[in-house]
């Protein structure tokens, strides 16, 4: 799982429908542009907190997945805690193997 989703982050980031950092994401979200926001295990509760209020205020899922570091390897960026997707069908993916299932069409 955490391959597939590093690998589709990876995707993403290559087409250039992501953001990263907390002040990017925070203000992607307030512009709505956002369909998944992803927030490291070692972020802050602070941060997590103040993303998950945002995202939530305007209706955009987030999930908790991954290190800042093995996150952020897969952007191809350093120290980047925070990522949104601009892209609706490589959320979709990636909310499809989080939740444990399969991308290539074998659910």
């Amino acid at each position: 799982m955490i391959n597939k989703i590093n690998g589709l982050l990876g995707i993403s980031a290559k087409a250039g429908k992501i953001v990263s950092g907390t002040d990017s994401v925070l203000g992607e979200i307030s512009k709505k542009n956002l369909k998944l926001v992803i927030v490291a295990e070692d972020t802050s509760d602070k941060t997590i907190k103040n993303i998950k209020y945002y995202a939530n205020k305007q209706n955009i899922e987030m999930i908790i997945f991954g290190t800042i570091d093995s996150n952020s390897k897969a952007i191809g960026k350093q120290n980047k805690a925070v990522i949104g997707l601009k892209d609706k069908n490589l959320a979709e993916a990636i909310l499809k193997v989080f939740h444990g299932g399969e991308v290539n069409g074998k659910d």
